[in-house]
């Protein structure tokens, strides 16, 4: 098949088109590899996302012809997704994906058609979807390894910066970061179990009482507060009149309504426990240097390289999971977390010369 010019498609043209047919059976291949690790509907949303880049690849196969040449691999970032799909199917890969199909090139090539580049944008609002859920079953977890690691690298950082600048000796400084460590991994446990315990009791508090099904048969039909009831939960007052009357016909007062979903939540000794460790992991960063017995600058200088190191790489999975540029988000944990540092590290400065 030719263009609709009737020309010879160009040696640039072919092999553009060859391109976008490989990664568009790479891209399949990803959502296929990512189906066989779900079940239910997930299931079927990423098979049916394989069979639309399976449409895709039909319109390059139809404009090559003849010319399709020998089979070519993807582009290195959907091979990169393939990988991490058959090894991981995780949120991750959901994440890379949707920024892969937001950067679509067919809605400025014109070999590319309106309706290609209108599904490419889809494509990228299903993927969200699914990626969503994936974040909203990890979230808890995640928001307290991230934050945990992130606050125990950074405030670690600062406090034997802080005091290094001072002038003490070696030994006060190792002391120090290890007391930081202790302190702040204990209080990050203790304020995570007493936010988790205090949001489950929230819930507990706010889903309907059972028991109370048994009033429903007694009700004066004629002068009932089941409209009440549903009026406080938030409805209009007709649907709450529509909502009534069905409970007094099924006696059903949740109405058929989901329960609340606790475990979601998480426990607050697990919540604790996974706070502590995870601060832990990132004050004992800033610490390596004087466990190994280095001081003065070079101490310093080898604290700042490891913890901006890990700043880096919790930044970069923060833009991961969140579905934004993983080198920006991981350049902004690095200037928020060294730039708190060396603030302390200038106020030790400061106080060492001023009690010096």
């Amino acid at each position: 098949m030719e263009p609709s010019g009737g020309t010879r498609p160009s040696p640039a043209e072919l092999r553009r088109w060859r391109k976008y047919l490989a990664d568009e059976r790479a891209e399949a291949a990803v959502y296929r590899d990512l189906a066989s690790r779900r079940s239910g509907e997930e299931r079927e949303i990423l098979l049916a996302l394989a069979e639309a880049e399976g449409r895709h690849e039909k319109h390059w196969l139809d404009l090559l012809g003849d010319q399709t040449g020998r089979p070519r691999r993807g582009d290195m970032r959907t091979r990169l997704l393939g990988f991490l799909a058959r090894r991981f199917g995780s949120v991750f890969v959901l994440a890379l994906a949707q920024r892969a199909e937001s950067r679509s090139p067919y809605d400025s090539d014109s070999d590319a058609t309106a309706a290609m580049a209108a599904d490419e944008k889809i494509h990228g609002e299903v993927v969200r979807g699914l990626a969503e859920r994936g974040r909203n079953r990890l979230s808890g977890t995640f928001r307290a390894a991230v934050f945990g690691a992130n606050d125990g690298l950074v405030s670690n950082l600062a406090l034997v910066l802080g005091i290094g600048a001072s002038g003490v000796e070696t030994h006060v400084i190792l002391l120090t970061g290890v007391a930081g460590l202790l302190a702040g991994a204990l209080s990050m446990g203790a304020g995570e179990y007493v936010s988790v315990r205090s949001q489950r009791e929230l819930l507990e508090a706010s889903t309907p009482d059972p028991s109370s099904n048994s009033a429903v048969p007694h009700l004066d039909v004629d002068a009932n507060e089941l409209a009440l009831v549903y009026r406080a939960r938030g409805m209009s007052e007709q649907l709450a009149k529509t909502r009534a009357a069905q409970v007094l016909r099924d006696h059903d007062l949740a109405g058929g309504s989901a329960p609340k979903d606790h475990e979601a939540v998480g426990t607050g000794l697990g919540a604790a426990i996974s706070s502590f460790c995870f601060f832990a992991s990132g004050a004992i960063v800033p610490v390596i240097p004087y466990l190994f017995g280095l001081s003065g600058l070079l101490a310093v200088l080898i604290a700042v390289v490891l913890v901006g190191v890990a700043l880096l790489g919790t930044g970069a999975v923060v833009g991961l999971i969140s579905g934004g540029p993983p080198l920006r988000r991981a350049l902004r944990q690095l200037l928020i977390g060294l730039g708190a540092a060396a603030v302390t590290y200038l106020l030790g400065l400061l106080f060492g010369v001023a009690t010096g």
